[in-house]
């Protein structure tokens, strides 16, 4: 199995507006295991929308050119793919320039986000001067939890976003000559407002989270976040008997249909099942499908 499929770039799709693409994750600042073992990680469960005040009380990170407010989120990796809309509002002429990386169930880096990703938004009828992004991931399977870490950096904090004057915005949306007017400029401050948009979707993402092992290789343990004590472990399932030819041969061909059509979360959930009913040869034809 290629590197490539640890962290993979399934199909990068157009998202409205200009946006930067992802960086690999190797691109983000380090950030030690033990840093991120004692984050509070917020549960997020779709569909959601979490608002967040990044202030004095918040949780920090001042840690090579991480600086200021932080926001850590845990994100369910068994509901299909994610979509994420991270916004941030500027308030008076300040605003927080995120940056997000996810991480797999081992708290492993799998994708960033830098700040270039989240563009300026002008106002509008319903919204407000904001940076924005949307996100758009697949957990691989096997894992129950994903995560997510919002922060902003040094260099960010160095630089400042040209917006746009409200009353160009208002007369360019009402069809009126727009004003010659100076256009405002807002700081980057390490405090602000974020808001998460989460839901779930049939549809592929754009970027898979975490590894697809072969059948035959055993998954890592899990990262636990918080006490475990009094819990036990639930006993391994009884693995299912071998899948008749015909059957694995079915979802052979159904498996590489639903990635040749970019339905790569349909193609997940055919592997899952097959594995389930006994397949052998799903995950390696999966594998093989997407690597073509």
């Amino acid at each position: 199995m290629k590197k490539t499929l640890l962290s993979l770039c399934l199909s990068l799709s157009l998202i409205a507006g200009a946006q930067a693409a992802p960086q690999d994750a190797s691109a983000a600042p380090k950030i030690s295991a033990q840093t991120l073992r004692s984050l509070a990680w917020t549960p997020l469960v779709p569909p959601v929308t979490q608002d967040v005040t990044l202030g004095s009380t918040a949780t920090k990170i001042n840690q090579g050119e991480i600086q200021g407010a932080a926001a850590a989120f845990s994100l369910p990796a068994d509901r299909g793919s994610l979509e994420i809309v991270l916004t941030s509002m500027v308030t008076g002429k300040t605003v927080y320039a995120p940056n997000v990386l996810v991480l797999d169930e081992q708290m492993r880096p799998a994708a960033f986000y830098p700040a270039s990703y989240f563009p300026y938004q002008k106002p509008g009828l319903v919204s407000s001067d904001r940076l924005e992004g949307t996100l758009k991931l697949t957990p691989a399977l096997g894992q129950k939890q994903i995560y997510l870490l919002v922060y902003t950096t040094q260099k960010n904090l160095q630089s400042t976003t040209q917006m746009v004057n409200p009353a160009k915005a208002y007369a360019a949306g009402v069809g009126n000559a727009v004003p010659d007017i100076p256009d405002p400029v807002a700081t980057h401050t390490p405090t602000g407002k974020i808001s998460l948009k989460v839901t779930a979707e049939q549809k592929a993402g754009n970027v898979m989270i975490g590894q697809l092992l072969p059948s035959s290789e055993p998954a890592p343990a899990a990262a636990v976040i918080g006490s475990t004590a009094g819990t036990e472990a639930a006993p391994p399932a009884k693995p299912a008997a071998p899948m008749l030819d015909e059957s694995d041969n079915y979802f052979n061909e159904a498996i590489k249909k639903a990635v040749k059509a970019g339905d790569v979360d349909k193609a997940l959930k055919l592997l899952n099942e097959a594995e389930r009913l006994g397949s052998t040869t799903a995950r390696q034809t999966f594998i093989n499908s997407v690597k073509h």
